[in-house]
């Protein structure tokens, strides 16, 4: 049976923010694994079909009755009124979280927005049947200067700077974990660090077609992802570039790609054959699993050609763009790889020192070994701080790997 968890902030999309969007993501890959999830906010709207959806203003930050303590703390004034809302706040919770068995709260524990919401949840700490919690703390108001004259020593200010029972704390940053720390008195070991990700598809503008792609290759978990656009004819050169694919997994021992984004060319029947002599070469090679060509990618047996925006988006998330040509009359490739600022490894003709001078890597596929090609093809890319940047962020920076790998095993702590 599936943890039934919830995610409590003041607010949720549409609102726009950095919590927002982060409580977003959190939805988003949670319900992807199937966890039965709730959203508790004091305003937004339904923003994902598959997660139950609560929108209780005593939850946000802007409901008058909410205002009107809050400038009543501001003041260092703690009246009846805050009382009262604070026990209807603990009301409306136990509805909300009822067969919740982790509640996920944005900021609540350590920041002053809506104390009644923080004094409400510290008084759900002393009902057993109260699921756990995990305080996910972005904001810090005893840390922030800007915070200082409204807040006061005693009850309710010092719930933003006690450790509480029962309570899990999580961070964004190492940073962060260590004013945590310091202000709760406890050690930085027991804070968890997970920092926000980035929506790799959204970001990278990707079509369908190449969400599919990446579903099947998983190549967002590669550590170089190269991309040669070109036909599957005998001029493109194509065995050099497996040839230096395989030279470059050899040398640096790294999971890396090549992707062959085109069709055999149309105007000449020998073309599909030329098609099976690659699939042999790549076979041979023991680059099977490395070297994808599209072409051969579509579903059940029908073939698969990329239109412009897939090929786009394939450019925008790739490490370098190879061309391995004897000739080309222009090389529009080139253009476009570096619009886009991808690294461009091509043959050293006419057409490419035309179109790129000196801004890009050349070699010679007629006389050069494959493998000094790969070497000055990995020596670039190890020295761009741009390219080290992107393998760490596509690889340990996604939503997805950061949900798996740190959120997940803080809910299903004992």
């Amino acid at each position: 049976m599936s943890l039934h968890v919830a995610i409590l902030h003041y607010a949720s999309p549409p609102v726009v923010g950095g919590v927002e969007s982060t409580l977003a993501h959190h939805t988003r890959v949670l319900c992807d694994a199937g966890f039965p999830l709730r959203i508790l906010s004091g305003e937004g709207s339904p923003f994902d079909p598959r997660a139950e959806h609560i929108h209780d203003p005593l939850f946000g930050s802007q409901h008058p009755n909410v205002l009107a303590r809050t400038s009543e703390l501001a003041a260092g004034d703690v009246t009846p009124a805050f009382d009262e809302l604070t026990e209807m706040v603990v009301k409306h919770l136990r509805v909300a979280l009822d067969g919740v068995d982790v509640c996920i709260v944005h900021n609540a524990h350590t920041l002053h927005k809506n104390l009644a919401l923080t004094a409400a949840l510290r008084r759900l700490l002393d009902d057993p049947a109260a699921p756990r919690f995990i305080a996910w703390a972005h904001d810090l108001a005893w840390t922030n200067a800007q915070y200082q004259p409204i807040l006061h020593n005693g009850y309710p200010w010092n719930l933003l700077r006690e450790a509480w029972p029962r309570t899990r704390y999580v961070t964004v940053s190492e940073a962060r974990q260590h004013e945590l720390a310091s202000l709760l008195g406890v050690p930085s070991d027991g804070i968890a660090v997970m920092p926000p990700g980035v929506d790799a598809p959204a970001l990278l503008a990707w079509t369908p077609d190449m969400r599919r792609l990446e579903a099947r290759f998983g190549l967002l978990d590669a550590d170089l992802l190269i991309v040669l656009p070109a036909r599957l004819t005998r001029r493109k050169n194509i065995p050099y570039a497996l040839r230096v694919l395989a030279a470059v997994r050899a040398q640096s021992g790294r999971d890396v790609r090549l992707i062959v984004t085109g069709p055999p060319g149309p105007h000449n029947p020998a073309n599909a054959a030329y098609l099976r002599e690659l699939l042999d070469l790549r076979e041979s090679l023991g680059v099977v699993d490395a070297v994808h060509f599209l072409y051969t990618a579509g579903e059940g047996d029908q073939p698969f050609v990329p239109d412009d925006a897939t090929v786009a988006a394939l450019l925008r998330t790739a490490d370098a763009l190879l061309m391995t040509s004897a000739h080309e009359g222009f090389g529009m490739p080139v253009l476009e790889a570096g619009l886009l600022g991808v690294p461009v490894f091509a043959p050293a003709m006419p057409s490419v020192r035309e179109v790129a001078g000196e801004d890009c890597w050349r070699f010679d596929p007629n006389v050069e070994p494959a493998d000094v090609a790969a070497r000055r093809l990995l020596a670039a890319l190890d020295a761009s701080p741009t390219a080290r940047l992107r393998c760490k962020v596509r690889q340990t920076m996604r939503w997805e790997i950061l949900v798996a790998q740190r959120l997940l095993p803080l809910l299903e702590e004992i």
